[in-house]
């Protein structure tokens, strides 16, 4: 059996719809601690610019 025509003012009766809206909780997982991302990422460019740091200061004084 077919639904009904609603209105054009209307909108259709969807399956699987609820009555109400409801708060969506927003998106967990990796994103709850961004802190930690970014210790990690800012961690990672000390290392990096401290390894060219030390090239360019074996580069320039000479070890005896």
């Amino acid at each position: 059996m077919t639904e009904p025509l609603s209105r054009p003012t209307e909108t259709p009766p969807a399956e699987g719809s609820i009555a109400e809206a409801h708060e969506e909780r927003p998106d967990g997982g990796v994103w709850e601690h961004p802190y930690f991302w970014l210790l990690l990422v800012v961690t990672g460019s000390v290392l990096i610019a401290g390894l060219f740091l030390l090239r360019f200061l074996d580069l320039v004084v000479p070890v005896f």
